[in-house]
């Protein structure tokens, strides 16, 4: 007993419930673990609030801990958000200020119970079958006084115990070496994922290298009429068919896209390969992001009734066209649905670098750039028949040059760099981008959230997520609950852009 009368406890292991009871889910952990929305993770929160891996908890210096692992929405104690903090006692977690809560209490567990020590010492004390077990088995015991028999038991226990210590020594020689095959196994298949992981990531990246030289060299030949830049580009289209070949396939060895996905997580993984960025490295919460959107999309009948003005008026084909003959995914398309709603005469606000018009939303400094003419009704915010902004077709015509322009500069061949800075490119975006090395692997959407997050405008982020969780939605529509069919469904993007390289 200690000094207030109780058994002395450990906290090693730790109660985390989660939910309300009657339905509540209890885990009780020694060891540390992850809290999360990824299957993975040891306790499993499947909630729009919660980051793929969301949190850790730890046990450091006799207490255990929990601490934040970079999440989107983080973690919350008694209303406040921290990075991390102690569990000492009785605490409750919030996941995201609106997030699920959880119970967290570590567990005392009694030190084992002692014998007295007076007890200990007294040969007397134990019971009949301990007496036996003394008289017989006793290391201590006296040989020379034993009779006949004492002594036939002993040497027969004798013999038994080093047989059995034989047997076991084999038994766990055995186990040792099938312990440290199966280690070493399992470390050479880690090794092998981790270096094929490697090595479709280096393809990835060389693609994208070599989809930027592409469109350098188109946009040389479409200036001079080169039949030798020309050559050049079907060479090069046909190199990058086969690195396309072998980056799918290493996507089968390391199982990407697994059983395990929904349809919804497919069409996301496709969705931002599309776009040009990696979906092996993807970062965990762009998943949760994108569904974030989506539900922002389902709760209006914008995308909907957008659609339908682009089908209902041709549209779809002419974006289309031109995006293909541009060489650019034709999921581009849902760019000019976030600037307008396909409404060729729509205006922005006024800004101080003029109003921003039509389908594609040009201000007048792009659009002179572009070859569009503006109108004399330039800073009034409405139609005007002599400005070409609000002209669709010459518009989209200019609007797949500039978006052209972008991926193959600035973009570094990331389409969701190149939404980003369409929206707001020239104040702040660029800069951003700007200031990462200018290669595929270093310059892409990813980087620019893990480097900038903060940085960037909450316009910008907005804009890019509604474009890309509108492609996710347009693959299969009636998949996510809308009453219309793929815009883009009788394209077939990739034959299209192998004709253009040929060109």
């Amino acid at each position: 007993m200690n000094a207030q009368g109780a058994q002395p406890t450990s906290s090693r292991f730790l109660k985390v419930s989660l939910g309300i009871t009657p339905a509540q889910r209890t885990f009780t952990f020694s060891q540390p673990f992850r809290i999360g929305r990824a299957d993975d993770c040891e306790v499993c929160v499947k909630d729009e609030y919660v980051s793929r891996v969301h949190a850790e908890v730890v046990f450091e210096n006799g207490s255990w801990w929990i601490r934040d692992l970079q999440s989107s929405n983080g973690i919350f104690v008694d209303g406040r958000r921290v990075d991390r903090a102690p569990i000492a006692r009785p605490t409750v977690i919030r996941l995201g200020i609106e997030g699920p809560e959880l119970s967290f209490e570590p567990e005392s567990v009694p030190a084992p119970e002692m014998l007295p020590a007076d007890k200990m010492k007294s040969p007397g004390s134990g019971t009949i079958l301990r007496q036996y077990v003394d008289h017989y088995f006793s290391k201590s015991a006296n040989d020379a006084a034993a009779g006949e028999h004492t002594k036939y038991v002993r040497r027969a226990f004798a013999k038994v115990q080093t047989q059995q210590k034989r047997t076991y020594g084999w038994i766990i020689a055995a186990l040792l070496l099938v312990a440290v095959g199966a280690g070493g196994y399992a470390w050479y298949e880690r090794a092998q994922l981790q270096r094929q992981r490697a090595i479709a990531e280096d393809l990835f990246y060389a693609m994208k290298s070599l989809d930027l030289d592409i469109a350098n060299v188109q946009r040389a030949v479409s200036e001079s009429n080169n039949q030798q830049g020309a050559q050049l580009v079907r060479q090069y289209a046909s190199r990058r068919k086969e690195m396309r070949d072998n980056y799918e396939q290493y996507l089968t060895t390391l199982h990407v896209y697994n059983r395990k996905m929904t349809e919804e997580q497919r069409i996301l993984l496709r969705v931002a390969r599309i776009f040009g960025e990696c979906e092996i490295n993807m970062p965990p919460d762009f998943e949760a992001e994108v569904n974030k959107y989506i539900k922002y999309w389902q709760q209006s009948d914008r995308l909907a009734t957008a659609i339908r003005t682009a089908q209902q008026n041709g549209y779809v084909d002419t974006i289309s066209k031109e995006l293909l003959d541009q060489g650019l995914p034709p999921q581009f398309f849902y760019l000019a649905l976030q600037e307008s709603n396909f409404d060729p005469y729509i205006s922005g606000p006024v800004t101080r670098k003029g109003i921003a018009k039509g389908m594609w939303q040009f201000i007048p400094e792009t659009a002179v750039k572009y070859g569009l003419k503006v109108g004399p009704l330039a800073d009034l915010r409405r139609p005007d028949p002599g400005d070409e902004r609000d002209q669709y077709k010459k518009s989209t015509h200019a609007a797949a040059r500039y978006l052209k322009d972008l991926y193959s500069t600035d973009a570094q061949a990331s389409g969701i760099l190149v939404m980003a800075c369409y929206n707001w490119g020239e104040d702040q975006v660029l800069p951003l981008v700007r200031s990462m090395p200018a290669n595929p692997r270093e310059r892409n959407f990813w980087r620019l959230l893990a480097h900038h997050r903060d940085q960037i405008p909450q316009e910008t982020y907005d804009y890019v997520f509604y474009i890309v969780s509108a492609a996710v939605i347009g693959e299969n529509p009636r998949l996510f609950g809308f009453d219309f069919d793929n815009p883009l469904a009788n394209l077939e993007a990739e034959p299209a852009r192998a004709a253009t390289a040929a060109k």
